[in-house]
This record gives C-alpha cells, structure tokens and sequence, in this order.
C-alpha cells in the first residue's frame, strides 16, 4: 500500500473515519442534532476528497478495489444521496422521539458498504460491500422498534437478504473453483480456456445474478420490496431505492463489462425476460394499491427494468443511458421520498387518503410531489423523460425492438397509478371536515430545502442535460 493508493482511497476512508469518529462522540455525548452535523460533516469530507483521488484516477488499489472515473461518478452520486436522506431524517426522527443518534452512524455506515461495492473488482470486496451495505440496512428498517411494520420489514428483509448471500457465495464458489481467481479482470481470460467446464461458470453466474436481483429487486425476486417500502422509515425507504440499489446496479454494470460478451450473450435471453417481467409486474400491481410508498415500491421494481434494458443495449450508449437514468432516478425518488417523510407525523403519511386536497393545504409541496411523479411517469421537462429517452435510444440503437415496445407500453400504463396520486392532492376536502390525517405537520427547514434543491435540478436535468451527459460520456469511456 503506497502513498498514492492512500490518496486514491480518500474518498472511502474519509466516510470510513466519519463512522468511526460519530460513534466514540455518541458515546461520550448524546446529541441528536450534533449526530447529524457529525454525519453531515462526514459526507461532505468525502464528496470533498473525490476531486483529490481522481488525480490518481485511474489506479488499481490491490486486486480489490478500482479507483476510475466510473468509480468516482458513482461515489459521488451515493455521497450527495446520502447527504440528503441525512437531512430528511433530521424533522422525521424529530417527530418519532427516542434515541436518534445511531441512526445516523449506521447510515454513514451503510454508505461506506455502497461505496465499497462501486470501487469493487473483487468478489472479496464485493461480498464484503454488500454485508456491509444490508446488516446496515437490517438496523435501518427496524429503527423505529416500537413499530409493529417497521420490525415485520426488517426481518423480513434479513431473512430473505441471508438466503440472497448463500446464493451469492455459492455462485462465488463454483466460479473460483473452476477460474482459480476472484479477480473481475482475470475471469474473462480463464474463461477463454478448452479445458473450462462452462455448465459451472453458467451455474455460478446464475447464483450470483440472483443474489443481485434480490438486492435490485427485479421479477421475481422482488416479493420483499412492497412490504419493506411500506414498514420501513420514509428516509431510509428513500436511501434503499437509490444508493442501495444504486450501488448494486452499478457493480452489476462493471462486472459484466469485464467478463466479455460470451458470458452476456449467454445470459441474454433470462436478463430479457427478467427485464420484461420486472416492468409488467411493477406496472400491473401498482394498479391496485391504495399505499403510497407500496405505489412507489412497485413502481421502483418496473424502473428497474427499465434499466435492464439499457443493460442489455450494452455498449457505451448502454452504459450512458443506464448512468443518466440512475441520476434521474435518484432525484425523483428522494423528491418522492422525502415529501412522504416531511408529511409524516406520529403516523407515516403513505395512504392515499393523506394526500386528499394536499394542493390546497400545501401548494408548494404538492407542486413538489406533483413534479416527481411526472418524472417518473417520464412527461417532458423533467429528468425522469431524458432517461427514458436515452434508454429507448440505446434499445432502438442495439436493435432490441421488443423491449422498447414494451417499456413504451409500460410506461403508459404507468400513467395510471401516478396520476391517480395527483389527481387526489387536487381534490377539494369535503367543506367543513378536518384534513385527512390530522393538521399537517410542521416542516423540518433543511428537509424543506433539500426538497426544492432536488426538484430544480430535476427540471433542469430534464431541460438542459447536456453537461450531464457529457460527464456521463467522459466516465464510460473510462470503465474497465
């Protein structure tokens, strides 16, 4: 380990240092308010140090981490990500009372497993990224304790997270056993081999891959998403749709680019139908929920199947339009996410009865609302059309007519269940009744902020993407 791959890890060890400082000030001194400076102090000190490490970019830290610019887009994005999941929590938790501070400690500590998993070209420090990324989480879910849904979530989520890695290791072992490596880089070379028996590499990489959906959430592996949506804190269900996923996904992207096109082919036709059945499965029970955060958790397994078919493109355009969706994904669920969260009082805000005549007692943060669901239904102006653009460019371009068809008719039928959220905050509350819910709660200011700093560059990404892509462009290019 040398001076420079000290720098080049900066970004991670910064995150890392952060965790560890907040959790000796916790116990010398119980603060709330001081937790979250502590955190959001930390993740601007490693936002802070990605300029530093990308002077030594790109370079290969031990065979387990990359440090590239893909690397450095990645940990950016999961580092503002949680930054503003760090400020929503902040007027949530004040509203639920009890002991708040570790709960921001285990948030720095389920970015230090995302980061891990986006510098990742390893099996070691990929398997060790993800523990890290979901025995975090299984505390998150489950924070408020005195709630019934929020326990139920969470273990759920760690029973079926724990039979996710069994497949997952599994998988890692039939591809050491047979390649005699763990490196991303080396397994297309001993892949190359006449003497690999390729039944076992197939069936590795199926038990990984399902390992991944699990954590992704696609079809059919995404039978956890709807209940720990709905049971967990509105911030922390805001964290597990972007930096969680997000993170898997761009592992996902890095892994396949280095095992060559033979093993991708191999596996096309099951990542297609995966992908299809993602977005009709997402779409379709969307249709009949009366939840809110179930609306948008079903949703979100539909997104990611869009994404599947960027994934699929492959290629640079693939690549591209899998990042830029990723950002507006990122955007438009922390809007969606966090309006939950600054509504939410001693109940969580997510029936849509909660929303009844909203614009009417809220204007701005019904406007807000409104202006993420339009992005996520994919309407013009807003980030979430470009991503949708960009991925039908990239299926159009890679020839896969069917899943563009497919995607463009689920997008339609998307708009169902997003406009039936609007239409309810539009609606007038019946003369002389009490708003649905109670009297709105009071807003936290920093959340507040977060939420109109997000839903301009939402507008803005979807007016002017042009710099975007270009970074965007600039990054690909330098995958390996």
């Amino acid at each position: 380990m040398t001076t420079d791959d000290l720098i080049a890890l900066s970004p991670l060890i910064t995150i890392a240092a952060a965790s560890v400082a907040l959790m000796l000030a916790i116990a010398f001194y119980r603060d709330a308010r001081v937790a979250l400076v502590c955190a959001l102090i930390g993740i601007a000190l490693a936002f802070a140090m990605l300029p530093v490490a990308a002077s030594r970019a790109p370079r290969q830290i031990t065979p387990l981490l990359i440090l590239d610019q893909y690397a450095l887009f990645y940990l950016g994005l999961l580092f503002i990500a949680s930054f503003v999941v760090a400020l929503l929590a902040d007027g949530y938790l004040d509203k639920l009372g009890g002991e708040l501070e570790e709960f921001y400690l285990v948030l720095l500590l389920a970015t230090v497993g995302g980061a891990a998993l986006v510098m990742s070209a390893h099996f070691a420090s990929f398997f060790l990224g993800l523990e890290i990324l979901s025995v975090s989480l299984y505390v998150l879910i489950a924070y408020p304790r005195r709630s019934a849904r929020g326990v139920e979530a969470g273990i759920k989520y760690l029973i079926l997270a724990a039979t996710s890695a069994a497949f997952l290791l599994f998988g890692m072992a039939l591809i050491y056993a047979e390649l005699g490596t763990m490196e991303f880089g080396r397994m297309a070379s001993g892949m190359a081999g006449v003497d690999v028996r390729r039944e076992l590499l197939l069936a590795g990489q199926a038990m990984i891959f399902v390992g991944v959906g699990f954590k992704l959430a696609v079809a059919p592996f995404h039978v956890w998403a709807p209940d720990v949506y709905e049971g967990a804190p509105a911030p922390v269900t805001a964290f597990i749709a972007t930096v969680s996923k997000g993170a898997v996904f761009a592992l996902l992207v890095r892994y396949f680019a280095n095992l060559g096109d033979e093993v991708f082919q191999s596996f096309f036709p099951a990542l297609a139908a995966i992908a299809i059945a993602s977005m009709f499965v997402g779409n379709l029970l969307a249709l009949a929920q009366t939840n809110v955060k179930r609306i948008l958790a079903y949703s979100s397994i539909a997104h990611l199947g869009y994404l599947l078919v960027a994934f699929l493109a492959g290629g640079s355009l693939g690549a591209t339009a899998v990042a830029f969706y990723l950002v507006a994904y990122f955007v438009t669920n922390l809007i969606a996410f966090g309006v939950v969260a600054v509504l939410s009082g001693r109940r969580e805000a997510d029936e849509l009865e909660d929303y009844h005549g909203l614009f009417w007692r809220r204007p701005w943060l019904a406007t807000i609302f409104l202006t993420a669901l339009l992005s996520l239904g994919g309407i013009p102006l807003t980030a979430g059309f470009m991503g949708k653009f960009y991925i039908l460019m990239a299926g159009v371009g890679s020839a896969l007519w069917l899943l563009a068809i497919i995607m463009a008719v689920n997008t339609m039928i998307s708009f169902y269940y997003y406009l039936r959220v609007a239409f309810m905050m539009f609606r007038d509350a019946p003369e002389g009744e009490a708003a649905p819910g109670g009297p709105p709660p009071s807003l936290s200011f920093m959340g507040a902020g977060a939420l109109a700093v997000l839903t301009l560059l939402l507008v803005w990404i979807g007016v002017y993407p042009g710099p975007l892509v270009q970074t965007i462009r600039s990054m690909v290019a330098g995958l390996r």
